[in-house]
């Protein structure tokens, strides 16, 4: 057998032995619960600083009498 011929049995001797394994449930998959893609201190900064620059602009347009 050439190199190639090997390689490519062993791919397809892999690839069969994924698929009789599939939806056996055997490997415990391990579940997330409600975790966020970021911190609930960066989240709560964040929205600390969109709502306090947007009472910051209505304030100031207040006070500017709604000129630019």
């Amino acid at each position: 057998m050439t190199t190639s011929k090997r390689l490519a049995d062993r791919k397809v001797m892999k690839f069969e032995k994924n698929i009789s394994k599939r939806g056996s449930g055997i490997e415990p998959t391990k579940k997330k619960g409600n975790s966020y893609p970021v911190g609930p201190i960066v989240l709560g900064f964040f929205i600390f600083v969109i709502i306090g620059s947007s009472l910051f602009q209505i304030i100031r347009t207040a006070t500017s009498g709604g000129m630019s």
